[in-house]
């Protein structure tokens, strides 16, 4: 099945007793044995619940995966990973990643003993050359945060399988609706679930997907035994909303290449990266690899007085941390989403006081852009 149509079908299959096509929530922490020795299946929920397990399959279907899991956040799902790791590995990671992945390795994972390496992770040889005896794994973002740099999936895939590294895709950016990494040699994708999958700013939730059957194992072990699971009723409200997520992408894709077109000519804007612009270094790249281009944008604007003007002056797209959902939201990474990197590592990077983050959403693309062009004015809409 197209996986427009394997999304919208998430859950049905879970209830053949009743016929319900709602996933139904199974709100309990424990459940009743049969008998003495005997089990449903399910013994206590955070083993394994119903509505959650809706959830995990529906996922792993998605991605191709043997197995999906569901977590209480993107950053619990991540730390759950790095239980697959001991005192004196070492991971590769996307030098512009996400400031709360970087906060996760660097302040907590760091006192255990791992050690990362950031490289460029759009350039397969800096992965390749970063590599040291005791690398055990690449952790990329497909799409990285904010820069838009794009990840050589199955090129960067290659290289772990060369070196016996695991390879740990975060395509939270890109979904499995328009990248499968797996497909591309990745071992393990995970996903802020909060953001495109759920798409509806009204869960937090974290989701990952393994392609081998054993490693599937341990990552349950790790799940089940540190307990960060996603709840019922979040399950369901992540169910419901991945049975849209192609409808919502191709409208947000839509969108966003208008506004990063509109952005690209506006006169008090320096730099526009969207990959969907035929000048982004990694265009061909995701013509090749993807079925999209996602619906972020960054760009820089030619002022600083700029940037709080255009935070406080837009009506339709909120101020807000966060993204993916419905909504169109914008940000200032440089003092929210990567506070935690040190202001030398993101003037590097070019994280810096002109850049604007952009999470585009599905409303009427003519007034979004209406929005922004007041906001540039400092006029009230």
């Amino acid at each position: 099945m197209n996986i427009a149509t394997t999304a919208a079908q998430i859950g049905l299959e879970r209830e053949s007793r009743t016929g319900a096509v709602t996933v139904p929530i199974y709100q309990t922490a424990t459940f009743r044995h049969p008998g003495l020795g005997q089990s449903t299946g399910y013994d206590y929920s955070r083993s394994g619940n119903p509505t959650r397990q809706a959830l995990e399959e529906g996922l792993a279907r998605l991605e191709g995966a043997s197995r999906g899991f569901a977590y209480a956040s993107g950053m619990a799902a991540i730390t759950s990973l790095m239980f697959l790791f001991q005192q004196g590995d070492h991971l590769i990671v996307t030098e512009d990643l996400y400031g709360g992945s970087y906060r996760l390795f660097e302040k907590l994972f760091q006192q255990f003993g791992l050690t990362f390496s950031y490289v460029d992770t759009s350039d397969v040889e800096q992965v390749r050359q970063a590599i040291r005896p005791n690398t055990r794994a690449l952790f990329v973002e497909s799409l990285t945060n904010p820069l838009l740099k794009v990840a050589d999936v199955r090129g960067l895939a290659e290289v772990c399988k060369a070196n016996d590294m695991l390879c740990i895709v975060d395509n939270t950016f890109l979904t499995p609706y328009l990248l499968r990494c797996l497909d591309l040699g990745a071992d393990i994708t995970v996903y802020s679930g909060s953001k495109y999958l759920a798409g509806h700013n009204d869960v937090v939730c974290g989701l990952v997907a393994v392609k081998d059957a054993a490693l599937a194992e341990k990552v349950y072990f790790h799940q089940n035994g540190a307990g960060a699971v996603l709840g019922p009723q979040d399950s369901w409200l992540t169910i419901r909303g991945i049975k849209t997520l192609g409808l919502r992408m191709d409208r947000q894709q839509e969108n966003a290449l208008a506004l990063a077109q509109w952005l690209e000519q506006h006169p008090k804007v320096g730099r526009v990266y969207y990959p969907g612009l035929p000048n982004h270094p990694g265009h061909a790249l995701m013509q090749h690899q993807c079925g999209g281009f996602g619906a972020m944008i960054a760009f820089e604007v030619t002022e600083p007085a700029l940037v709080n003007q255009l935070l406080m002056k837009t009506q339709i797209i909120s101020f807000a941390e966060s993204l993916g959902g419905v909504e169109s939201l914008i940000t200032f990474p440089q003092v929210q989403t990567h506070a935690d990197i040190e202001p030398e590592k993101l003037q590097r990077l070019g994280i810096n006081h002109l850049l604007l983050r952009l999470s585009v959403g599905i409303e009427d693309k003519d007034d979004l852009i209406a929005d922004l062009a007041q906001a540039f004015e400092g006029e009230d809409a």
